[in-house]
């Protein structure tokens, strides 16, 4: 059989990142700037206020209590976006906006609820230090700073700087197009009934959603009898928006496993056995005119899951420039001991935590590739290694960390 770390060199092999475009801000998101990103002005552009109150000279205000408050005139207002001038005297002070300019001459500002509120004569009943609730122009960047390098993956608060710094494009490596489809004449939708020795397709749903968060857009297909032709027909009519192809199910041995005998008149797709468990068939190679990428996954899901993590995503970050390709791993005493099959690294469910200061792991459901309950448990893999057939409780094994749980 072939090793896992061959097979996974195997589906990297040739894979480049897609060539850069330039996207406005939403249709960014998600993606990988492609650009180093400069202040085009100083954030923020100008000195404000982050509060509705009065601005100030702190020195007019210093002696302020509930006691003995100082009473000043009001002598301007000011509200956010207003592009006048305003000074102020010794003595004066003016109504300010959150996010209004400060006036020449203030170096404070007083909340509101400090005061009367009156807009002609303030009572002002605590003090404020200079430079109380004031936002100073370029605090945040100055204009030429690098605010964001290439390489950045863009998400909500990185869209928000780009705007903040007057980008309404960007170039960016853009998210790849995953297609994603099950094969298999026992698949139905869910919701559908499932009598007569159907099941819900949910592969499919579950690999479209794990490419959306490695950071792909998926297309999901749902599921193709197994029917030869109908699977070529399906993939040809597909690869126009696809610089990816999953499929799941059809790869093992049995006389309706048809993905092999397809697409082995498409392409050079080539079919494994690979010494790990679950996931030991899997096949990977390239189809129709444009030698598109695509991956087949075995149809059981925690082996359609396994095989995602440990192959694909890899390719999918390498596709948008992301380092690093892989998982975060960690080293966990294990909690419960475990058995593995003789030259096969097998990857267990697990649940894991930390415990006096230092991780532990526990397995999560049964070793079956069909248990969907225990995979949806799961935020972690443990790994034992192909030379390793028993790990004691108390032993520290290698964890691959996947996203938490909510909760």
């Amino acid at each position: 059989m072939k090793s896992v770390d061959q097979h996974l060199e195997d589906c990297l092999a040739g894979i480049e990142t897609l060539s850069p475009l330039e996207l406005r801000l939403l249709d960014a998101h998600g993606c990988t700037l492609s650009e180093d990103v400069t202040a085009t002005w100083n954030l923020p552009p100008f000195t404000n206020s982050s509060m509705d109150g009065y601005a100030v000279r702190a020195a007019d205000v210093a002696g302020a209590s509930e006691s003995s408050p100082v009473s000043l005139p009001v002598v301007g207002d000011i509200p956010a976006g207003y592009s006048g001038a305003l000074a102020l005297s010794p003595g004066q002070c003016a109504r300010i906006m959150t996010g209004a300019p400060m006036p020449s001459g203030a170096d404070a500002v007083v909340p509101v609820e400090w005061t009367d509120g009156d807009i002609v004569q303030v009572s002002i009943t605590r003090p404020a230090s200079a430079k109380a609730f004031v936002r100073y122009e370029g605090e945040d960047a100055a204009a030429g700073d690098l605010v964001l390098p290439t390489g950045t993956r863009l998400g909500p608060q990185q869209l928000a700087l780009l705007a903040a710094v007057g980008r309404a494009r960007v170039l960016v490596r853009p998210r790849p197009r995953v297609v994603v489809m099950s094969t298999g004449s026992e698949l139905v939708e869910p919701g559908e009934p499932i009598a007569g020795g159907k099941i819900p397709d949910s592969n499919s749903f579950m690999l479209a959603a794990a490419a959306q968060a490695a950071g792909a857009t998926a297309y999901r297909i749902g599921f193709v009898p197994d029917e030869p032709k109908q699977l070529i027909t399906t993939i040809e009519d597909q690869l126009i928006r696809a610089d990816l192809v999953i499929t799941t199910g059809g790869v093992s041995v049995g006389a309706y496993d048809v993905v092999k005998e397809a697409l082995g008149r498409m392409g050079t797709v080539s079919f494994d056995r690979v010494a790990m468990q679950p996931g030991m068939p899997q096949g990977f190679g390239r189809v129709g005119p444009d030698a598109t990428p695509i991956y087949t996954l075995p149809g059981n899901p925690v082996s359609a899951f396994v095989s995602f993590e440990m192959f694909v995503r890899p390719v999918l970050r390498r596709l948008q420039a992301l380092e690093p390709l892989h998982r975060p791993t960690v080293r966990a005493v294990l909690k419960t001991a475990v058995q593995s099959p003789a030259g096969k690294r097998q990857f267990l469910r697990g649940d894991l935590g930390v415990e006096d200061g230092r991780y532990v792991v526990a397995p999560v459901g049964g070793p079956g590739s069909h248990l969907l309950a225990g995979l949806a448990n799961a935020n972690c893999f443990i790994v034992v290694p192909e030379d390793e057939t028993h790990v004691a409780a108390g032993d520290a094994v290698t964890v691959v960390m996947l996203e938490r749980r909510a909760g």
